[in-house]
């Protein structure tokens, strides 16, 4: 299965955010990489360049590559409302980004581990496929023999407030994805007008 298997703090220094995991190392070397680093004085990044960039800064966010994320795309076009909204709606309700923000795991890498080695359920049905749309009313938890397991529920770090979109039982073991999140709602610094407006060229 197609993912991101390259280094993270590379990619983190690329945006000079932590995208991909705690960032620990960038306040050691924040500068992008290269051999120059912050020697060599970088011109300053054209209108493709930042819509470009911004695309990528989602892709690896959410851990989706160019073919499924330009399905994402396409999906978001033929949704009802503002194109940029939609997309973010539509990464925010995958699988395992649900299970991340439902605090079950710390990153989303992991999460999409969970979802492939088939320790989740949707609605009471095993489900290995991390790319999942979840729909309101869906309901997703551990498996049954999983819920069981200490090695993976005391992974668990309880699911932040924040996201009224989803409501964990934790006597249960048992998430709901209540609706899809409205745009300000998510946390990430993503600027998804640009996306659109590169997909438009």
């Amino acid at each position: 299965m197609a993912r991101y298997t390259g280094p993270k703090t590379k990619i983190c220094r690329i945006f000079g955010e932590p995208i991909l995991g705690n960032g620990k190392w960038l306040g050691k070397n924040s500068n992008p990489p290269g051999m120059h680093g912050a020697a060599r004085k970088r011109k300053t990044l054209g209108e493709y360049a930042l819509q470009l960039r911004e695309k990528q800064k989602a892709k690896y966010t959410y851990g989706v590559l160019e073919r499924q994320f330009r399905k994402t795309f396409e999906e978001a076009q033929r949704l009802k409302g503002v194109t940029g909204e939609n997309l973010i709606k539509l990464l925010e309700a995958r699988l395992d980004n649900t299970i991340y923000r439902l605090g079950l795991t710390a990153s989303r890498p992991e999460a999409r581990q969970l979802v492939n080695h088939k320790h989740v359920t949707v609605n009471g049905e095993v489900m290995n496929i991390p790319s999942y749309q979840c729909k309101p009313g869906d309901k997703i938890g551990y498996k049954p023999k999983s819920a069981d397991n200490s090695a993976l529920t005391s992974k668990s770090r309880g699911k932040n407030p924040k996201f009224s979109w989803l409501d964990w039982n934790e006597a249960q073991k048992e998430g709901i994805f209540i609706t899809f999140p409205e745009r300000e709602s998510v946390p990430e610094n993503i600027k998804e007008q640009l996306i659109v407006e590169l997909y438009s060229k």
